[in-house]
């Protein structure tokens, strides 16, 4: 079964895409991001995926009070990302916030001892990674930054160090409504053995059935259902 998942992402408490990641590209879609997931879990949404903007660009908690009352406006399964860069902010999402699972992204390629030692608190149900693919190398710091490191290279380490699920983004892609790629995820999924989340693109409901008929783990939408390209509800009913 593959998740169909909707995007929140968070910057100064409100909701807002941007373009292939440029934070000066911003469309400010709500103001009280609790209500917009509401919606969602009345469509009959399972999962909710929360990027902090703020966070990932300072390594900080920046929209905290926000997450905060998205945890309480519903009972979606929350995943976030964004800044988590420590065991400290990691205790205080998932045993404080209480949200089902973070994301790790910066820190996940930079800091590979954080991962192992999050991995061995919380299991790999809890601790998924973000890899964010910037011309077939692992970007970081909120798309900020390109490392050196193939992508492929990154997600067979992962594998190694025992991360299950990961959330793969094709920055080119993202915010365009030109379609994932969809060929760089079949190379995935025959070259690992990884659950991953389809992310970056979807334009229609077709993505989603494309993501469906093969078997990925799940696929994030955004700006495709804010600027009306699909209609979620007749998607879950």
């Amino acid at each position: 079964m593959t998740h169909i998942i909707p995007a929140i992402d968070l910057q100064n408490g409100q909701a807002v895409r941007l373009y292939k990641g440029d934070y000066d590209q911003k469309t400010i879609y709500s103001d009280k991001p609790e209500e917009l997931a509401a919606r969602f879990e009345a469509m009959g949404v399972e999962y909710l995926h929360l990027v902090d903007l703020d966070g990932a660009k300072a390594g900080t908690t920046a929209n905290l009070a926000t997450i905060r009352k998205i945890k309480q406006a519903t009972n979606l399964k929350i995943e976030l990302g964004g800044g988590i860069r420590d065991l400290e902010t990691l205790k205080l999402y998932l045993d404080d916030v209480k949200l089902t699972r973070v994301i790790l992204g910066t820190a996940a390629l930079k800091n590979p001892d954080f991962l192992k030692a999050a991995l061995a608190k919380y299991g790999a149900e809890k601790i998924v990674v973000g890899v964010d693919i910037k011309d077939g190398k692992v970007a970081t710091s909120g798309w900020l930054e390109t490392s050196s490191t193939p992508y492929l290279n990154f997600l067979h380490e992962l594998e190694a160090i025992g991360v299950t699920t990961t959330v793969i983004t094709d920055i080119s892609k993202d915010g365009t409504l030109t379609g994932p790629n969809f060929a760089l995820y079949d190379e995935i999924a025959c070259e690992t053995k990884l659950n991953f989340v389809v992310s970056g693109g979807v334009k229609d409901a077709s993505d989603i059935k494309q993501a469906q008929k093969s078997d990925f783990y799940g696929i994030i939408v955004g700006k495709a259902y804010y600027e009306g390209k699909i209609d979620l509800e007749s998607v879950f009913k």
